[in-house]
C-alpha cells in the first residue's frame, strides 16, 4: 500500500505534466492562429457543445462547459454575427430561446474536428490503437473526477481566501 507521501509526490508528477501538456497546447493553438476562422477557442467550445448536444439555452449551454452566463451570452453574440449559431424559440417556452449551431457552424467545426483528429493521429503514430484507447479512457476519468471534484476546490478555494482577509 501506498503512503501519503507516494501519493503527493505522485500528484507532484502529474501537476508537472499536465502543466506542461496546457504549455504545449496552448504554444501549438497560438502558432497556428489563436483565432481558428475567426472564432476564439472559447466561442469554439460552445459551438461544439451545440453541433454535439444539440440546441441549448443560455443557462443550459454555460452550466455544460462550467462558464458564467454573462460571459457566454457575450460569446455567443459574436457566434450569432459571424453565421455559426442562431437563436430559436423555444417551443416549449414562447418566451424563451434556444441557442442551435447554423448549417455554417457546424460545417466549420466538422472541418476543424477532422483536422485536429488527423494531427492527433499522426502525433501518435506509433501507439498501438490499444495503447490510444488507454489513453482515452484514462483521460475520461480524469475529466470525470476534475468535473466531480470542482465543487469541493471552490469550497476549499472560498475557506482559504476568507482566512487570508
Amino acid at each position: 500500500m501506498e503512503t501519503t507521501q507516494e501519493r503527493l509526490d505522485n500528484a507532484d508528477q502529474l501537476g508537472l505534466q499536465l502543466v506542461r501538456f496546457l504549455r504545449l497546447l496552448e504554444r501549438a493553438h497560438h502558432q497556428f492562429n489563436d483565432k481558428p476562422h475567426g472564432v476564439e477557442k472559447a466561442g469554439y467550445m460552445l459551438m461544439a457543445n451545440l453541433v454535439l448536444n444539440g440546441p441549448q439555452r443560455t443557462s443550459a449551454l454555460a452550466d455544460a462547459v462550467h462558464s458564467d452566463p454573462s460571459t457566454v451570452s457575450r460569446q455567443v453574440a459574436q457566434l450569432v454575427r459571424a453565421g455559426l449559431v442562431e437563436r430559436r424559440a423555444d417551443p416549449l417556452d414562447g418566451r424563451a430561446c434556444l441557442l442551435a449551431a447554423t448549417d455554417a457552424g457546424t460545417q466549420l467545426f466538422d472541418d476543424l474536428r477532422a483536422e485536429r483528429n488527423h494531427h492527433i493521429d499522426q502525433m501518435l503514430g506509433t501507439w498501438s490503437i490499444a495503447r490510444r484507447q488507454q489513453l482515452v479512457e484514462l483521460f475520461d476519468a480524469l475529466n470525470t473526477d476534475i468535473e466531480n471534484y470542482r465543487p469541493q476546490l471552490a469550497t476549499a478555494i472560498a475557506e482559504q481566501r476568507k482566512a487570508t482577509r
